[in-house]
């Protein structure tokens, strides 16, 4: 076991579970040829799980069962978690990281409690305020990494700092061929532009570039977020979230009301006919699936979040996610970084 990938997973988490969980693990089995330096800690309803283990015919030897006593609803509050929840499959999944040598966790289930409790269990990392939540979203050229993206309301310039550090060692272990490029989300790309916080983590992250983790492309406007130019892109908690959800809600409003001029007409559902291809590509661009998957980066362990309402192939991406960000050394790329802003300071 000690040359595996194992990764923790609650698969009582989110909708439709455990079997959207598990058949996530199918298709991530089968797409990757069952790989053999990857394992799962499986937590939760031991019947439940077996079931659908057995349905898609999960070799035992990719997996070992951890039977949970409870489950961490939608609408528990962290507090009630943390008093409650000792025994639920989210908080033993977080918690083989210290005890059963998982290597990283995911789950689907409630936001909020899967915050509080990894940082309660795992501790942040020591020069680290403020962890953050890390998005993956697609640009022209291949990927962002955005954060924060709803951690931290207020942030100063030391967190905006270390964000994009963690972030640029999190671009760095996902897609290890290409560079980082950071920029922080403002209302102009001038130097001169912005809240004093964000002036003075331009002035840092000027001169914390000289190391090498990052190339600093400055401030960054929204509207060219996925032109791909930069590919990590750095902000508070609260103008994250928005942008997010922005992001999310114009992605929808687009692909919707594409289908609906697509099948308004008898000419329409022709022309659909010749664009296929096209469509196909498009849709396959935009696909929220494909990027399922926070991460909580500056605590001591590895977490991810999927999104609770995924299927089965949005729950695959968020394995193949933790796969490649334990195979990318994620852990020792963060503190290779974070060394940098405290050799700065000292």
């Amino acid at each position: 076991m000690n040359n595996k990938i194992i990764i923790a997973i609650d698969a009582m988490g989110g909708e439709n579970a455990p079997s959207k969980n598990i058949e996530g693990v199918s298709i991530y089995l089968n797409m990757n040829n069952k790989q053999k330096d990857v394992y799962f800690n499986l937590y939760g309803d031991e019947i439940l799980i077996k079931r659908e283990l057995d349905k898609y015919n999960i070799s035992s030897d990719y997996y070992k069962i951890f039977p949970s006593s409870t489950i961490v609803s939608d609408e528990e509050t962290p507090l009630t978690a943390i008093k409650n929840s000792k025994d639920s499959s989210m908080w033993n999944s977080i918690n083989s990281q210290i005890i059963s040598n998982s290597n990283i966790t995911l789950s689907a289930g409630n936001t909020g409690v899967l915050f509080v409790v990894s940082r309660m269990l795992l501790k942040t990392i020591e020069t680290v305020s403020k962890p953050a939540l890390a998005g993956l979203w697609p640009n022209e050229k291949n990927t962002n990494v955005v954060l924060d993206l709803g951690a931290n309301v207020e942030c100063d310039d030391k967190n905006l700092v270390d964000f994009s550090e963690m972030g640029a060692a999190l671009y760095k272990a996902l897609f290890p061929d290409d560079n980082p490029k950071v920029a922080l989300l403002n209302i102009g790309s001038e130097e001169i532009k912005g809240t004093e916080v964000l002036k003075k983590a331009f002035a840092k992250l000027k001169d914390i570039s000289k190391h090498g983790d990052f190339e600093f492309n400055g401030f960054i406007e929204g509207n060219k977020i996925t032109d791909g130019k930069s590919n990590v892109i750095v902000t508070d908690g609260f103008t994250g979230n928005i942008a997010l959800k922005t992001a999310e809600g114009t992605a929808k409003f687009i692909t919707d009301s594409l289908k609906k001029s697509l099948s308004s007409t008898i000419f329409a559902k022709i022309s659909v006919i010749f664009s296929f291809f096209a469509l196909k590509k498009f849709k396959s661009k935009l696909d929220p699936r494909k990027f399922n998957g926070a991460i909580f980066l500056g605590l001591k362990g590895p977490v991810v979040k999927s999104h609770g309402s995924t299927d089965a192939i949005g729950f695959y991406y968020s394995i193949d996610l933790c796969y490649r960000i334990i195979k990318g050394d994620l852990m020792n790329k963060i503190k290779n970084n974070l060394s940098h802003i405290n050799n700065e300071s000292n």
